[in-house]
This record gives C-alpha cells, structure tokens and sequence, in this order.
C-alpha cells in the first residue's frame, strides 16, 4: 500500500489511497428535501418507492448500508454495514444535473440557472433560427419521446429542427440522422450554446438525434450535451493542475464542459456500458478519481414514471458493483452518490428536490461509520480532494479523517 504525503501550508496529509472512484446514480434519490415545496414537490422519495417493486434488490449496497442512512425507513437495515455511510443535502437552488454534479464537485449555484416553462422568447428563437438557416418547431416544455411522435414528420418535410425544454434549464434540440447527421447537429448545438448567455444561459444545450420511422421512432445513445463552465474552481481542476488523473466516464465530461478532465470514457449506450467502461477501466495503474455517470435511471426510467423499470435497473447495477468489488484493490476508495431525485411515483415527470445517498466502501473505509446528514454535496468533493492531500476552496468540509482506517 502506498502512502502519499504532501505539504500543504505547512501541513502533512497522509492518505492510503491511490485511486477514488465516484459513481452517480443519476437521481437516485433518499428522501424530500425540508425545502422540496419550494421546487414544486410534495412527497417524494426514489428509493422507498423503487424498493415496493418486486424488481429490486440490491444486496450490495444494502450491505454497504443504504437501508442504514438516517431518514430511510424502508428496506431492512444491515446488522453490521460494510462501508459507511450517510445522504447529503443539496445547497443549490436547482435539482438538476448540472447544479447536482457542480455542487458534488465543490461549486454551489446560489443562483438557479434559467427555466423557460413558456417556451423560449420569440427574439431568441429569431437568433437560433438565423445562426441554425432553418426553421424551428414546438418551442414548449416536452417529453423527448412524445415530441419526436408529435413533430417528428414534420421536421423532415420541412427541413426543421425540433427545439423544445423541459422543468430543468436545458434548450434540446432533436433531429432525425437522416435529415441532419449527427456531427451537424452538435454544430447547430454549439451555435445554440454561443447564444444561449446570460439571462438564457440554460445551463445544458442537448442534442437529441433520433431514428426509424413515424411512429415508431428511437432516439440513440449519440445524445450529447453542451454545458456552461462550472463557475467555481472544481475538484476536477484541483485535481488535473496537480497532476493526478481525472476521468469521466458517461456525462461527466459533458456536464464540466471539459474542464479539469483529463481522459473521457465518452457518453455510454447504457448503464450497464458505463459499468462495463469503469469496469475496464479499473485495471489501468492511474493515480486520481474515476467520475462516472450512470443516467438511465433518470433518463430511462425516473422522467417516464417507470418504477419497476427502475427498480430493474438498480438490480442489475448492483450485480456489476459485486463484480467491481471483486475487482478494487487495497488502495481504491469507492464513494456511490446520486445528483438529485426523480421518484417514479411522484405526479408529472420532473426531477424531484431529495437528499442524496453517500456510501463509502474499500479496504481501508471503516466499516459501520454513519455520517449522518451532510449539509451540502460538496462535502464530497472536499473529501476526494483530501485524498490526495490537496486543498478547494469551497463550502464543503471533509469527512476523510471519520471514513479512513
């Protein structure tokens, strides 16, 4: 085992990890928030609701402890948890993806990015028409398959583009591959994101490229997104400017606009390819945190009101977390989280303002420690920062010195 120490102001920090891996359950959430009215929600919570399907099992994470995390009152708690664990609390006037990922990173939005439940104003549409030299379609808040059935054939017999939004602060942007190919589409997307500042500065332009024939059409794995820069320094710069590896496997490339990212894994077919990715990845000799985005549970099952779907979907996860157990070395540490909620059975098809899990297992992560109630996501990114015996300037305080043997 390999123990680094590093002077920082004049202090030593010693650490017994070489490799932190943080996987996102993207909105794998564990309770409302005392503010979820403030953002439109009443009671919600993804996991309690997930666990009544006969779908869901996960001896995995219950052994790491999910079912022992304060405010989790269902499931069947662990006698003696093999990790430690704890939900933290968003600080971030959002419950998106960008704010959620930001805020885990060390960056709290004080501000909510810009929403556009009206649709987008007129002048802006002018803008986007004249940089895209095409006519653009629906202009409302949509669901992404329902849009496409909607306007699908249309925007091929006129040779449009398909521009619509949803509850968070994102502008998408769809198309069908045969009528716009895909690099195209990315085009008209980074034109859309030179536009989209200030008072429209959504924080996420998407493209969405779709295929086969009405009605049956499919959107494909070639989404991509087009974000803001975090407006704080991350731990991904933390990290990458002092030369330790910083990995994004799924979106996490995407949603940090690049920045601080060392290698990117690319945007994944699945779950299951994005563990399957990280997976591969584990047998790399690398020094630095492996990010990884697991977004079907919103964007598959959570935004399309699926319960057992989801609660398949954490099944099958938890399978491959057994195999990427077997395979973490004495100086691996492994941190599973979520960004925000989207609980399957709450009304609409919205994200939803819940607490999220923290669960900390390695070789030498103590086992059975309960850290309670975190005050902010960031108190993640100071811990992985302290790892490696660096130091961010952020809200977050680290809770390295409570986890480590």
């Amino acid at each position: 085992m390999v123990i680094y120490i590093r002077e920082m102001e004049g202090v030593f920090n010693v650490s017994k990890f070489r490799r932190a891996f943080v996987i996102v359950l993207d909105s794998f959430g564990v309770g409302a928030e005392p503010d979820a009215a403030e953002f439109g929600d009443g009671e919600c919570h993804t996991l309690q609701t997930i666990v009544k399907s006969a779908k869901y099992n996960t001896p995995n994470m219950k052994k790491m402890g999910i079912f022992n995390i304060e405010g989790v009152d269902c499931g069947i708690q662990e006698d003696a948890p093999s990790g430690s664990f704890g939900r933290m609390q968003e600080q971030s006037r959002g419950k998106d993806t960008t704010t959620g990922h930001w805020e885990m990173a060390g960056v709290i939005s004080e501000q909510p990015m810009p929403t556009f439940p009206d649709g987008f104003p007129q002048e802006v549409i002018d803008k986007l028409e004249k940089a895209f030299g095409k006519k653009i379609l629906c202009n409302k808040p949509y669901s992404g398959t329902k849009v496409i059935y909607d306007y699908g054939r249309e925007q091929k017999e006129k040779d449009a583009l398909i521009v619509y939004t949803s509850a968070d602060s994102v502008l998408q942007i769809a198309a069908h591959e045969d009528d716009v190919p895909v690099e195209k589409l990315y085009e008209y997307c980074r034109k859309a994101r030179e536009i989209m500042q200030g008072k429209y500065g959504v924080g996420r332009i998407i493209a969405r490229p779709y295929v086969g024939e009405w009605p049956n059409y499919v959107r494909t794995p070639r989404r991509h997104d087009f974000s803001l820069e975090p407006t704080g320094e991350t731990m991904l710069d933390v990290l990458k400017s002092n030369g330790f590896a910083s990995i994004g496997v799924g979106k996490i490339n995407d949603i940090f606009a690049g920045r601080g990212i060392t290698e990117t894994l690319g945007v994944n077919k699945d779950n299951v390819d994005g563990m399957e990715k990280t997976l591969k990845k584990m047998d790399d000799d690398f020094e630095g945190l492996c990010y990884v985005n697991l977004v079907d549970f919103d964007m598959v099952y959570g935004h399309r009101r699926d319960v057992d779907g989801y609660a398949q979907a954490a099944t099958v996860f938890d399978k491959q977390l057994g195999e990427f157990i077997g395979k973490m070395r004495d100086d691996d540490i492994l941190f599973i989280t979520a960004d925000h909620g989207c609980d399957p059975a709450a009304a609409g098809t919205d994200h939803t303002r819940e607490y999220v899990p923290i669960l900390c297992y390695g070789k030498g992560v103590k086992a059975g420690v309960n850290l309670g109630t975190r005050s902010t996501f960031a108190d993640l990114a100071a811990t992985v920062v302290d790892i490696f015996g660096l130091k961010l300037d952020s809200r977050g305080q680290s809770f390295l010195s409570e986890i480590a043997e």
